[in-house]
């Protein structure tokens, strides 16, 4: 099966477009205040590792390569 450029950048273009209405409803408030983010807050300074978070991102990317080199 051979994809083109132009769909692959539509598909990465809905993807964004989808996860940006999540982050707009507000389905999506949970992200970076999971156990294990590391949050550090002073009088004038606020830290923030969101560590379990980003783990969670990676974790999701690496199924769907995975699927996509699958399929594909």
């Amino acid at each position: 099966m051979n994809s083109s450029p132009g769909a692959l950048l539509v598909g990465l273009g809905v993807a964004l477009i989808l996860i940006g209405l999540l982050i707009w409803s507000g389905s999506l408030s949970w992200f970076g205040r999971l156990p294990g983010d590391v949050r550090i807050e002073r009088e004038t300074v606020t830290v923030h590792f969101p560590l379990v978070s980003m783990l969670v991102v990676s974790v999701v990317l690496s199924l769907v390569a995975y699927v996509v080199r699958r399929f594909l």
